[in-house]
């Protein structure tokens, strides 16, 4: 099982993101690099890519809020 990352590098400010929609259901099969999710912070858009492929396990809710290196699934 691998966790799905927000990256420590995907905003330079330290400000807070907000998960923005899953591009995928809690148990749907996704392969290694299908964009999983969108982050939006201070209006920008940020996609997040799943590290390996697997079937898909939903940790962080749309809306919750986001920090950098938050782990927000995992797929396994």
């Amino acid at each position: 099982m691998a966790d799905v990352i927000v990256p420590e590098d995907l905003w330079e400010e330290d400000t807070q993101g907000v998960l923005l929609t899953w591009l995928f259901d809690d148990g749907d099969q996704v392969d290694a690099g299908d964009m999983l999710a969108e982050v939006m912070v201070d209006k920008a858009q940020f996609e997040i890519a799943s590290p390996c492929s697997g079937t898909l396990r939903i940790v962080k809710d749309v809306d919750d809020p986001v920090d950098r290196g938050d782990v927000i699934g995992a797929v396994g």
